[in-house]
């Protein structure tokens, strides 16, 4: 069976996704094992010595000058778990969890947190086994690191807190019990180590940025089919137009739409019509959606670069310790509203593309897209629920990254709060895949009043993978459970899939 194994260098977001939502089991490679080893070898030294280090003999943050006997150590990092475990609201999902685990142990096994081999271990010994700790999403400033959170999945290893198992929350102790897993005690920097960096964030952000990329493709899908609806042109998205401002993201977004409509007949049928131009929310496809696309290939470089970073601090390195800022969330925080912010834009310019389509002043289709207006309403509201989720967007899209509440008695002056970021970014995605999908139902049934004339190739199979799941309305019928069908669609690939058997890789 495939197992991934962690040295906190080469770890990828296909491996993300692998341990996260498909459940492949990880393992410390032997490379990262010897890296552990001679990281825990540095700290020992440092302790003999004698020193006087950050978090090994002091307390934390504005009690960093509190020296503490070493008689102490094990029950300072004990309790350092204990009086961080404040995180309140809503348990991180399940996918999130084990991603946070899988960064975790990552990043230990980099070699510079000085922990003993049993943690990272246990850590991965926990993910392989589903015992998945109850971590509240509410309660992480985004420095240091994500303290709140990683100190609840701290306790867990400790026997202490909830966990779920099997799906079935609990507390820690009886968890490890079920799972066969005994608990660790903790030695010195070890709880530090594990709750000091960046994982909470990072999880949440690298699980919504790749399904960002397939967000973007269904947009670029969407917006396709709605053209054909629409009878707009292809004409705005010729080569010459895109190679005098070459803007990648642009460029690859006007490629993709004419391989969508190519060989369309609907196109073909008005060609040489009275009508100069295209709304915008038509015509500036490339523009726009080419701007939201590449902010998510930054944002996935940022993330990359993350998952194999070193947030821990003190760092351990061969002769010393060294205090130092790593475990600051404000790269992820920055990338996170970014995202937002582009994501949420993609999402505008999806509903006004559903509003055109619904008002036949503008469409020259019948009434909110059904012939028996009236008697039925057709349409009309699911552009309302599109609405509304666009103008949840613009509040989200606000940047958490430009806020800072000292902490510590500002000791820690300057917060990234880039979990927040990070969980609205998410909260974002998920709104848009509700408006793509509301797109795409609505295209669906405009292209209906154009048969027999076909639409596009890329557009014929999206349409053909949409008809297996919504039928053509003819009637008012109850639709949310169709809305819900088609954004799982969205988020599971199926139509970008699809599409792409039928006109090549989209780019």
């Amino acid at each position: 069976m495939k197992k991934i194994y962690v040295d906190g260098e080469n770890l990828t977001m296909n491996d993300m996704i692998s341990v996260s939502r498909n459940h492949v089991k990880i393992a410390l490679s032997k490379k990262g094992r010897k890296k552990v080893f001679e990281s825990r070898k540095n700290l020992e030294k440092i302790v003999e010595r004698q020193r006087v280090v950050y978090g090994i003999n002091t307390g934390f943050g504005e009690l960093c000058s509190v020296k503490i006997p070493p008689s102490k150590i094990e029950e300072l990092q004990k309790n350092l778990l204990r009086s961080h475990a404040v995180g309140v609201g809503n348990p991180l999902s399940e996918e999130i969890v084990r991603a946070v685990l899988l960064l975790r142990a990552n990043a230990l096994s980099k070699g510079f947190s000085g922990v003993r081999i049993e943690i990272v271990e246990k850590l991965i010994e926990m993910l392989n086994k589903n015992v998945l700790p109850v971590i509240p999403e509410k309660g992480s400033v985004g420095a240091s690191g994500d303290l709140a959170p990683l100190a609840h999945m701290a306790l867990t290893l400790i026997g202490e807190g909830e966990a779920f198992f099997n799906g079935e929350r609990m507390k820690s102790k009886d968890a490890l019990k079920k799972a066969g897993i005994k608990p660790l005690k903790l030695e010195s920097k070890e709880g530090l180590a594990l709750i000091n960096g960046t994982s909470v964030m990072t999880a949440v952000l690298a699980l919504s940025v790749y399904d960002a990329e397939k967000l973007v493709k269904n947009s670029e899908i969407a917006g396709s089919m709605s053209l054909e609806a629409l009878k707009g042109t292809d004409k705005a998205f010729d080569p010459e137009v895109m190679q005098v401002r070459k803007h990648k993201g642009q460029i690859d977004v006007a490629h993709n739409l004419r391989l969508l409509l190519k060989n369309s007949e609907i196109i073909k049928s008005h060609r040489n019509c009275q009508k100069i131009q295209d709304a915008y929310t038509l015509r500036c496809m490339p523009q726009v959606i080419g701007a939201s696309k590449e902010v998510v290939d930054w944002v996935k470089k940022v993330v990359e670069i993350e998952i194999n970073s070193a947030t821990d601090n003190p760092l351990i390195f061969e002769n010393e310790s060294i205090s130092s800022g790593n475990f600051h969330g404000q790269p992820i925080a920055f990338a996170a509203d970014f995202l937002g912010i582009a994501v949420s834009e993609i999402g505008d310019f999806s509903e006004r593309r559903t509003a055109r389509m619904t008002d036949s002043k503008l469409s020259n289709l019948p009434p909110f897209l059904t012939k028996k207006s009236g008697l039925n309403s057709g349409f009309m509201t699911t552009q309302y629920t599109a609405a509304a989720l666009a103008s949840e967007n613009k509040v989200l899209a606000h940047p958490a990254s430009v806020d800072s509440i000292p902490t510590s008695a500002n000791q820690e002056d300057h917060v990234s709060m880039g979990t927040i970021a990070a969980r609205k970014a998410e909260e974002i995605i998920r709104n848009v895949e509700y408006i793509v999908a509301i797109e795409f139902i609505c295209a669906s049934q405009g292209i209906e009043f154009h048969k027999p004339l076909k639409p596009g190739i890329g557009v014929q199979q999206a349409y053909k993978t949409i008809r297996k799941y919504v039928k053509k309305l003819d009637n008012d019928r109850i639709m949310y459970p169709e809305i819900e069908k088609i954004a799982e669609l969205i988020r599971n690939g199926e139509i970008v899939r699809n599409v792409e058997r039928r006109v090549g890789g989209l780019r």
